[in-house]
């Protein structure tokens, strides 16, 4: 797969500046070390897409697209949320980082970070951008719920004649309406666009059989999200989960 066929393109318009702004804080070689070996050694290879620093430079969230996840194993995530800390008097920094298969998604774990929602927009040059308003509400509603969910299982097929994301979610709160939820993106490169779709399922069974299905080329429709009952539970966070989101198998 060449570079121009990804849906954010290392080739043609200049990458944004990427600056980590840690090379100063060496105060922890283990940390440094780590630092390197986790995301520098590649940052060659790593577009950002999103990018905040808090005023006194103690915090910087990021959105990055992997371009070497294309030669990884099939499937694998290509997208990086990283969260930096620096501490400056002590010349030292921790970092958090995690693989996701979409954007929103990523937006998502760093804003339950803290990063302010309205910091970490895409840059609307790089990629491809929404085909329609049901793509961008359901993107918005991922970055503001996304911890309301797990992460079980995701494969980005980066095919160019069928670059499709799936992704299988579980819903923290038992009582949600289809518990189990499978996201797909799938990108057109002729007219620079992708579609974000969600169906809902009763059990993780359903879920995965309908993204095998998609994937040799035989999906059906997608189900609908229940809608929630009157009766039912309001669908929360605990505390714990949404300081700190877990991406495990449902």
């Amino acid at each position: 797969m060449t570079p121009d066929q990804t849906p954010f393109p290392a080739g043609g318009e200049p990458r944004p500046y990427l600056d980590f702004r840690v090379t100063q804080l060496d105060g922890d070689e283990q940390i440094s070390r780590a630092f390197y070996d986790a995301v520098s050694v590649n940052d060659d290879m790593l577009d950002p897409l999103a990018q905040h620093h808090s005023a006194d430079d103690a915090h910087s969230f990021f959105v990055l697209y992997d371009h070497t996840a294309t030669w990884d194993h099939p499937g694998e995530p290509q997208f990086i949320a990283l969260h930096l800390q620096r501490d400056v008097q002590n010349r030292t920094f921790r970092f958090e980082r995690t693989v996701l298969p979409l954007p929103s998604m990523a937006q998502s774990w760093l804003i339950h970070r803290g990063c302010p929602s309205e910091a970490i927009a895409l840059d609307p040059d790089r990629g491809t951008k929404p085909a329609d308003e049901a793509t961008r509400a359901l993107q918005e509603r991922l970055m503001s719920v996304g911890d309301h969910y797990a992460l079980g299982w995701s494969y980005t097929s980066d095919d160019p004649d069928d670059h499709v994301t799936l992704a299988v979610l579980r819903a923290r709160d038992e009582h949600a309406p289809s518990p189990f939820r499978v996201l797909v993106e799938e990108v057109d490169f002729d007219t620079g666009t992708h579609t974000l779709r969600e169906g809902g399922f009763g059990t993780v069974g359903e879920a995965m059989d309908w993204s095998r299905d998609r994937l040799e080329g035989a999906a059906r429709p997608l189900p609908p999200v229940r809608p929630r009952s009157a009766h039912s539970r309001p669908t929360t966070a605990p505390k714990s989960a949404a300081s700190r989101p877990s991406v495990r198998a449902p």
